[in-house]
């Protein structure tokens, strides 16, 4: 959903210059918000800024330019994407100006007193206009501009790199990384994919080209995660919980109290809005933090492309398992270890997992699926139920899962938002450490990994090879990890499962439908008054968020938040709402319901819209 930003105007002084050619086109180099601008002195902030016309490079020295780029440049240092970071000690006076390079208005929003995307001011062509405010709240904030006098919805591509961040510390606060998410997105739609060509990138560079990240077991890491484009994106960590402490919208900061933090895997950050995470890196190895819409780690987002098809020759460009390829929001974590490691227990159960593909099975796509096999037989070879059946495992009990590879296409698969080692988190040519390295699955091989899960709750497994379509055509299923000794009973405890029938093509294309436990129409359901439900959502549905809600009258019921991605929710959040959830793919929640009286409901679905079309489904309570 793109955040419309419209507000008054802030009167500003404009300095006109004696020219207003633009320079010739220079280098927009990455900015990895280690260092910030301006000087500081006696609680002072001055700082100058200016747009340039230039040439970047998402996929480093070596990969495809993009030409004709604006960007914003301290004066007289290099352009940067994102912008220069303005980064003072709360309570700082901050005092700069902005000069227009361009040849046309340019609108730049976030400098002024009021800051936010409501307090804008329009500098002329060739003009420097002036701006000064006091930072006296702390938090993550943003400064943005465009071409136009206009808000900032659906920006020209040439002008998505004009943003900065501001970043406000409170006292005392512990040393943290900035990350600025940008892309440069393009249409075309008489390329295969819909696209021209883009882009998405971290801190100006796009997987695998992003910044290493390093740490040693045992660290505490804190991250503030910026979003400067019109899109949301759900960020998932691999292998560990983080806490959530803020939220900025881009004016407001909260920063919340201990009872309002709350832990997850997946946390999406809204168009032009931040989040501030904190997690401690308790084991070794490879990871990664990435968007979950599967197109934002595609190659729809790579320059390597010739009218919207990949070029073979560039594959060589990037690293991991050829021919899979990740590509866009992704940061590659090492975490190196720290003392002895514990030594592995024996497995205590073995899981065996067949990857089946069908073909046509939504139109021309394949259909995809996970099969769960018993004895170390084929069994049923026409089985292919989507979602995958539910592992329902305990929590401490080590599993050995053998992968069997009966599918066309390479095979990986990912454990998602449990805690394990490395090697099997299940990422094709990352995971593990040193020579210990996951590889894919190819065709008719198998490949078996071994893991515990430390915590019970509600988790999922998918796959993370070639990831739109593989997902997009049934390669997802539940996991739930119980407590020792406790009994899984398939009639209180519902899963919801959303799914699409298919993947994206083009962008020029429909859309393909949300699918809820495999189909786009699901039977009816029946409930029994007075008794307890735990309602499980699971979303894998695309990329775009999914609306649910249970009424009854037209108007929701009221249920109880038990759970974020497989972690119980404290207290002061554990409450009775309105029945009713908005959630992105790699989200996970978990609801318990009780309905005191008989009667008919609805529990509806639908992709998120400005007039969501639900998909309704009669439910009975007897």
């Amino acid at each position: 959903m793109i955040r419309a930003a419209v507000g008054s105007l802030l009167v500003s002084v404009l300095v006109v210059t004696s020219s207003s050619a633009r320079r010739a086109p220079e280098t927009i180099y990455p900015n990895d918000h280690t260092k910030a601008a301006g000087k500081l002195a006696n609680g002072v902030l001055d700082v100058a800024l200016e747009t340039r016309l230039g040439t970047w490079q998402p996929d480093g020295p070596g990969g495809v330019a993009l030409d004709s780029i604006w960007a914003f440049a301290e004066v007289g240092k290099p352009a940067t994407t994102p912008g220069p970071m303005i980064r003072v000690p709360v309570g700082t006076s901050v005092r700069g100006t902005v000069h227009n390079t361009l040849n046309h208005p340019l609108t730049v929003f976030g400098l002024g007193k009021r800051r936010g995307f409501g307090d804008s001011t329009i500098i002329a062509p060739g003009a420097t206009t002036q701006f000064a405010f006091t930072a006296d709240k702390p938090g993550t904030f943003m400064y943005l501009a465009r071409t136009h006098i206009d808000t900032l919805d659906a920006r020209d591509p040439s002008e998505q790199q004009l943003g900065g961040a501001i970043i406000v510390d409170r006292p005392n606060a512990p040393p943290d990384r900035v990350f600025g998410i940008m892309w440069h997105v393009a249409t075309d739609m008489k390329s295969a994919n819909g696209a021209g060509p883009s882009s998405m990138t971290i801190n100006g560079r796009s997987w695998p080209h992003t910044e290493r990240l390093s740490y040693t077991q045992g660290d505490s890491i804190h991250w503030r995660v910026i979003n400067f484009t019109e899109s949301d994106h759900p960020m998932h960590l691999h292998g560990f919980f983080f806490r959530v402490n803020s939220r900025s919208d881009g004016v407001v900061d909260t920063l919340y109290t201990p009872a309002q933090q709350r832990m997850a895997v997946t946390e999406t950050v809204l168009p032009f809005q931040a989040v501030e995470l904190a997690w401690k890196a308790e084991r070794p190895g490879n990871w990664v933090f990435h968007c979950h819409y599967a197109i934002h780690v595609s190659d729809m987002v790579t320059l390597d492309t010739k009218n919207g098809v990949l070029h073979v020759a560039e594959q060589a460009h990037h690293q991991s398992n050829a021919p899979h390829q990740m590509y866009g929001l992704v940061m590659g974590i090492t975490v190196a270890p720290k003392g002895p490691q514990p030594v592995p227990s024996a497995p205590d159960r073995e899981i065996r997992i067949e990857q089946r593909e069908r073909a046509n099975g939504y139109g021309k796509q394949p259909a995809m699926s996970f099969v769960v096999t018993k004895g170390g037989s084929a069994g049923d070879t026409a089985s292919m139920p989507i979602p995958a059946p539910t592992l329902v495992l305990e929590r401490g009990k080590r599993v050995a899962v053998t992968i069997v590879n009966r599918s066309s296409q390479n095979a990986a698969v990912h454990w998602h938002g449990i805690e394990i080692e490395s090697y099997p988190d299940g990422v094709p040519g990352w995971s593990g450490a040193g020579s210990q390295i996951l590889p894919s699955i190819a065709p008719n091989d198998s490949l078996t990994v071994r893991w515990t899960p430390p915590r019970a709750g509600s988790f999922m497994y998918h796959s993370h090879f070639n990831e739109p379509r593989q997902m997009g055509d049934g390669l997802y299923g539940p996991i739930i990890v119980l407590e020792p000794g406790a009994k899984y009973d398939p009639e209180t405890d519902r899963t919801f499962f959303f799914g699409t029938a298919g993947y994206i093509e083009s962008f020029a294309k429909d859309e393909p439908k949300v699918l809820l436990n495999g189909s786009v129409d699901p039977p009816p359901m029946e409930l029994k008054a007075n008794k307890t439900y735990r309602f499980r959502f699971f979303n894998l549905a695309g990329d775009n968020a999914t609306l649910v809600a249970l009424n009854r009258d037209g108007k929701p019921v009221e249920w109880k938040a038990v759970a974020k991605d497989g972690y119980p929710l404290p207290p002061s959040q554990a409450t009775m709402r309105p029945a009713k959830l908005l959630f992105d793919p790699g989200e996970i929640y978990d609801f318990e319901f009780t309905p005191t009286q008989p009667g008919k409901m609805t529990f509806g679905f639908a992709p998120r819209a400005k007039k969501p079309k639900y998909v309704e489904v009669p439910v009975t309570v007897r």
